[in-house]
């Protein structure tokens, strides 16, 4: 009887804890027990700091795009060079009776070769998006609504100031086909 009386006072206490509705007071930890914002002042310096950070994971996310527009057109500029040293005879040889004009059957491709240096850069950019992601959704797992709004102001001027990097190019890859 001791034993269930102690988880009951256990569960209380952590539901004392934490809030299951929107709220903008003071005391919720945020991502680690040892951040516990206490005062409004705290709480403002908190917000502050989760702007910056969903501002610097669109910025993440802009040179991830960036990235990949420069690799596909280093990629096409290494073909146009291979293609313009094969020379006009090599032209008349290939056949034009691809789904895509210009591209020999041969040639088509639906996803980039492998690049070990450029998919591990990839993966990195990936691992850390995905890691800023989840710690902005265990701040807005706190139910505190002051982070809430910060977490998406800050995403919205950081989509504002970075989102047109790497967008609106007319690649191959944005076309869905790789030649």
């Amino acid at each position: 009887m001791g034993g269930m009386g102690s988880s009951t006072n256990m569960s209380s206490m952590m539901m004392a804890m934490m809030v299951p509705y929107l709220h903008f007071g003071p005391g919720d930890h945020l991502i680690f027990e040892a951040i516990k914002p206490s005062t409004g002042g705290a709480v403002a310096g908190a917000g502050i700091v989760l702007i910056v950070f969903a501002i610097l994971e669109r910025l993440v996310a802009a040179s991830r795009r960036a990235q990949e527009v420069y690799w596909m057109r280093k990629a096409s500029a290494l073909k146009s060079l291979a293609a313009s040293q094969a020379g006009i005879a090599g032209l008349a040889e290939k056949r034009f009776d691809s789904p895509v004009e210009g591209c020999d059957d041969r040639e088509l491709r639906i996803i980039a070769p492998f690049n070990l240096k450029h998919d591990v850069i990839r993966g990195l950019y990936h691992a850390l998006q995905a890691l800023m992601l989840y710690a902005l959704m265990l701040a807005v797992m706190t139910f505190q609504a002051a982070y809430i709004i910060c977490i998406v102001a800050g995403l919205g001027i950081g989509e504002m100031l970075f989102g047109r990097i790497g967008r609106g190019v007319k690649t191959h890859a944005s076309l869905g086909v790789l030649c």
